[in-house]
C-alpha cells in the first residue's frame, strides 16, 4: 500500500454518500491502514487528525443541483492548505435503472469546483469518482422501488471497491472526466441552482396535521435549517434540500407542497411578470423586447429576484394559514408526496 492513513470527510442527506465512505473505509482497514471517517454535519470548525505517515484524504458528498451542497463547499473553503497531500473526491448522483439498463446521473460542477478549490490550496488530486447511487430527490419523483435500489447498490459497491483498491495502491483514477463535455454544459444550471433554485426548493416543504411534534427532523437536520415558529415547523433558507427530514419522518408528516409550488410559479410567470412588462410598455418606460443582451441578462435577474421574494412572502403566509384545517387539508392533498405511491427513500445496509 502507498498510504499509511486514510481520512474521509463526508456529508450525506439520506445515506448514499455515507455508504460510499464506509465502503472505502472498509477496504482501507482490510489493507491495514489507520482510518478516520468524519461526518461534517453542523460543523463549526474543521478538525484534521494528525497527519502521521503517508496520508490520503477523501471527500464524499451528494450532488445537489449539479453542484456540491453549500455545506460541503463551505467546509472545503475553510479546509487548511497543504502541499503535496493526496486527495480524492467522490460525488453520488442521481442513478436510476430502466429495466436492465443503468442510467447515470450528471455531476455538473460537483467534481470540478471542489477539485479547483483543493488544487488552489495545494492538494494533489489523485481520484475523481462519480457514483450513480439511487436518485432520492423526492421533490421530483417518488423513491425508487426497494428491488431497484438494491440492484443499484450492488453495482455501485463493486465500482467503489475497484476505485478504492486502485487509489490505495497509488494509482490515479479520474472517472469524473469522462462526462466533462456534459458537465461543462450544465455549469449555468449549477450556478443557477446555487444562487436561486435552492432557495425556492427550501420553501416547498411543509409539516401536515400528521406531525406529532417529535422534533426528530429538527434534531437530524444537518444544517439546522428547521425551526419551530408559532408551534409549527418552519423551513428556513438554510435548507439544502438534502431530503433527510422527509425521508426519516416516522409519521410521513412532511410533504413537498407540489400544488403550492406550482401556484407560485404560475402567479409569477403568468401573471406578475407579464403585468410588469405591460406597465413598462404602457407608460413608455422601457421596451423590454428591444433591449440589449446585457439588459436581457439583467431582466432575468430581476424576474428571478421577484420570484424569490414572492416565494419568501407566500411561504410566511402559508405557514400562518396552515394552522387552519381547511388550508392544511388543501395543501396536503395537493401534494403528491402525501400519497402512498410517492415512496420515501431508505438506503439498504451494505
Amino acid at each position: 500500500m502507498k498510504y499509511d492513513q486514510l481520512i474521509i470527510y463526508y456529508f450525506s442527506g439520506t445515506g448514499n454518500a455515507r455508504s460510499a465512505a464506509i465502503w472505502i473505509e472498509k477496504i482501507a482497514k482490510q489493507e491495514g491502514l489507520k482510518t478516520h471517517i468524519i461526518n461534517i454535519d453542523r460543523f463549526k470548525t474543521v478538525d484534521i487528525p494528525e497527519l502521521t505517515g503517508k496520508t490520503l484524504i477523501g471527500f464524499c458528498s451528494p450532488t445537489h443541483g449539479f453542484n456540491m451542497p453549500p455545506i460541503v463547499l463551505k467546509f472545503l473553503s475553510k479546509f487548511p492548505k497543504a502541499k503535496n497531500v493526496d486527495i480524492f473526491i467522490l460525488n453520488t448522483r442521481a442513478g436510476i435503472k430502466l429495466y436492465k439498463l443503468y442510467l447515470p446521473g450528471l455531476s455538473g460542477v460537483a467534481q470540478l469546483l471542489p477539485a479547483l478549490i483543493l488544487r488552489l490550496k495545494g492538494f494533489r488530486i489523485v481520484g475523481m469518482q462519480p457514483l450513480d447511487l439511487p436518485s432520492n430527490w423526492l421533490f421530483l419523483h417518488p423513491g425508487l422501488k426497494e428491488k431497484v435500489v438494491n440492484s443499484i447498490y450492488e453495482r455501485c459497491l463493486g465500482i467503489v471497491n475497484n476505485f478504492a483498491t486502485n487509489i490505495l495502491q497509488g494509482k490515479r483514477k479520474y472517472k469524473a472526466l469522462l462526462s466533462l463535455p456534459f458537465d461543462l454544459v450544465l455549469i449555468p444550471i449549477s450556478f443557477g441552482y446555487y444562487f436561486f433554485g435552492r432557495f425556492f426548493l427550501a420553501k416547498t416543504l411543509v409539516a401536515t396535521d400528521a406531525c406529532n411534534n417529535c422534533n426528530l427532523c429538527v434534531s437530524k437536520c444537518p444544517v439546522e435549517a428547521i425551526k419551530t415558529v408559532d408551534d409549527r415547523l418552519f423551513w428556513t433558507y438554510k435548507c439544502e434540500s438534502c431530503m433527510r427530514c422527509i425521508n426519516t419522518c416516522p409519521q410521513r408528516a412532511i410533504d413537498t407542497a407540489h400544488g403550492f409550488s406550482g401556484l407560485i410559479v404560475v402567479i409569477v410567470y403568468v401573471l406578475i411578470i407579464p403585468f410588469l412588462i405591460f406597465i413598462l410598455k404602457k407608460f413608455d418606460i422601457l421596451d423590454v423586447e428591444k433591449q440589449s443582451k446585457l439588459f436581457e441578462h439583467g431582466w432575468h435577474l430581476i424576474t428571478t429576484a421577484i420570484f424569490i421574494l414572492l416565494v419568501f412572502l407566500s411561504y410566511r403566509v402559508l405557514h400562518f394559514l396552515m394552522k387552519y384545517k381547511i388550508v392544511n387539508r388543501i395543501i396536503t392533498y395537493s401534494s403528491l408526496s402525501k400519497y402512498k405511491f410517492w415512496r420515501r427513500y431508505k438506503p439498504p445496509e451494505y
